[in-house]
């Protein structure tokens, strides 16, 4: 059985939001004298935004409350600045052309709100590349649960075994793996130093590996193999 589909993680995969949002949020804590703990930061990369509350985080530090609308605006200021620097990663655009020659069908598995993934796929231009896009709200988990690959991969009407996940944190792979996906794993500047135990292949960049070899990879691993998983309750 061959490969039919690939499925994106968007934050850190296909854009890298991810070190905007961890460096502006650096910068909030050091105006305020105190230092964001990475270690909490790294556990929840790749769930859904919320699962870490960056705000208690800060007032346990200080000691004190604070006006989070205030921090919120200071942090997003940053953010959006350093946002707009970003671009897609490398290697991207030649997977999805490559992909769309081989008559591979694309989707997206986000814990992001499906307005902030459609909105910058839109930006790029990509939004018409990918045939199902399942976000956070579309199931009753997000990652590390394999809910999201589950609902993507029953959109596609493609089996496990018939397509490759890509991520960049170790909670999305975690996620894919559950689901019984090959995963290629994808690290960006913030998720570089984490461990990818449950990522069958890790790259630098998409652009380090043909797509056409990691599909060989991937049958050669079994991926046509994999049983079979159903969406938890």
């Amino acid at each position: 059985m061959a490969i039919r589909a690939l499925i994106f993680d968007f934050d850190g995969t296909l854009l890298d939001t991810e070190s905007p949002d961890m460096l502006a949020w650096q910068a909030v804590f050091e105006e305020h004298d105190v230092t964001l703990s990475l270690d909490l930061w790294y556990q929840n990369i790749g769930r859904a935004p919320g699962s870490f509350d960056v705000y208690a985080h800060l007032e346990a530090l200080l000691a004190r409350p604070v006006v989070r609308d205030t921090v919120h605006a200071r942090y997003r200021a940053r953010f959006l600045e350093l946002l707009a620097l970003e671009t897609l990663r490398e290697g991207v655009d030649r997977w999805l052309a490559d992909a769309q020659a081989l008559g591979l069908d694309l989707a997206i598995a986000s814990s992001s709100p499906r307005d902030w993934v459609t909105g910058h796929l839109q930006t790029f231009g990509l939004l018409n590349h990918f045939r199902v896009i399942r976000n956070r709200d579309d199931v009753a988990h997000a990652k590390p649960a394999p809910d999201l690959y589950l609902s993507a991969l029953e959109g596609l009407g493609v089996g496990a075994g018939e397509a490759i996940a890509i991520e960049d944190s170790p909670n999305g792979a975690v996620a894919a793996k559950a689901a019984g996906l090959y995963v290629v794993a994808v690290p960006n500047g913030v998720t570089r130093q984490l461990q990818f135990e449950r990522a069958d292949l890790v790259l630098d960049s998409l652009a380090d590996r043909d797509l056409a070899d990691v599909l060989a990879r991937a049958v050669e691993a079994g991926a046509a193999d994999r049983p079979s998983v159903r969406l938890a309750p």
